[in-house]
């Protein structure tokens, strides 16, 4: 597919609000779905607020956090007049379309879905009489609610890592099953992954930050909440500092050459770097990044790496911060922003359940 023909298309992007946004999202997601909507004719970014539920959060927090993460999103240059911004919530039709979809996934599949799983080797390991302990109805069928996000909107093309590539393969499953039934393959529309390689054939290169999942916390894994390893996107200055400041590091003496190849004060530092420069063209990547290498040869100490980074970081994010902050003094500013977006998407969602439902119903 050329790039001209991705411009007439969709692209769509959710996040659950599962807590405070951190550096991961917004390398892993944000930053590109972002970045890349420009190519799509269409661009729509929803808040999975009934994904979150399957945590069972309490009502306060989950509203904090649908307001978190879209004070993220509009202080990351999302702009809610170019593109579509709205909660899973305020659009009905997705739920509907939802059981439609569950009447065509089969079971078998579902129970080879990687969340799925992961539950039931966790319940193994720790001898669980009931494998399915802990599970939910909202985790098992997890990849029904999914396809429904894509599929309610006539998504064309939706950014996934590899931990999500599964789901939209699952997707594109059940709506072919749906459409073959039926004899009609104008039904629904199947979806395709924007991964690395379809990426590269939209703008001729490659990204080597894009949605890979991989960022790592602050103790060397995958940056997780989970892990409580994370540093959320807007921490205040003070405690931005605190969080870099505990980054562990390996036990090379004070003034000795460090190995800048395996540093993930390093790899951090590249990183916003990098991101730094794309919107301040003043501000030379390269050089501060062979500087900072050139000190880690020379025996800089670890707290004064993780100063530098401190100090790049803060100069990245405090524009961002500054409108974040807004943006959460103003909670109904955000709603008007949100609602505005619920009556568009709505359109689109209705549009396409009233054609599934008269090819099947009459």
């Amino acid at each position: 597919m050329k790039t001209e023909d991705y411009l007439q298309q969709k692209i769509l992007t959710g996040i659950k609000p599962t807590g405070t946004p951190h550096f991961g999202n917004y390398f892993g997601a944000i930053k590109p779905a972002l970045k890349y909507s420009k190519y799509f004719k269409d661009s729509l970014f929803f808040i999975a607020d009934y994904h979150s539920l399957i945590n069972q959060p309490k009502s306060l927090d989950l509203q904090d956090n649908i307001y978190e993460v879209a004070a993220t999103w509009l202080a990351c240059g999302l702009d809610p007049k170019k593109s579509l911004i709205f909660r899973q919530s305020d659009i009905p039709e997705i739920l509907e379309l939802a059981w439609i979809l569950s009447c065509f996934a089969p079971k078998g599949m579902l129970n080879r879905a990687h969340a799925y799983k992961a539950f039931i080797d966790k319940n193994t390991k720790e001898n669980k009489k009931d494998l399915e302990s802990g599970i939910n109805m909202g985790l098992y069928s997890y990849p029904v609610l999914m396809s429904s996000d894509i599929l309610s909107f006539d998504s064309n093309v939706v950014p996934v890592g590899q931990d999500q590539l599964q789901h939209l393969e699952m997707c594109r499953d059940i709506a072919g099953k749906i459409n073959h039934h039926y004899k009609n393959s104008n039904i629904l529309t199947l979806p395709k992954a924007l991964d690395k390689q379809e990426l590269k054939k939209i703008t001729g290169s490659s990204d080597n930050n894009f949605l890979e999942n991989s960022i790592m916390g602050l103790d060397g894994q995958k940056m997780s909440k989970s892990y409580d390893n994370y540093i959320p996107l807007f921490a205040e200055e003070k405690k931005l500092r605190k969080l870099i400041m505990k980054i562990q590091t390996d036990s090379v003496g004070v003034n000795d050459p460090k190995d800048s190849n395996n540093s993930l004060i390093m790899d951090w530092y590249k990183l916003f770097a990098t991101d730094l420069a794309r919107e301040d063209s003043s501000f030379d990547a390269l050089l501060n990044i062979n500087k900072l290498v050139s000190d880690y040869k020379k025996g800089i100490s670890w707290g004064e790496a993780k100063e530098e980074l401190f100090q790049l970081v803060n100069k990245s994010l405090s524009g961002k911060r500054e409108s974040y902050n807004k943006y959460m003094s103003d909670k109904k500013q955000l709603d008007k922003i949100l609602l505005e977006g619920k009556d568009k998407a709505r359109l689109i969602a209705k549009a396409t359940l009233s054609r599934v439902k008269k090819v099947i119903f009459g």
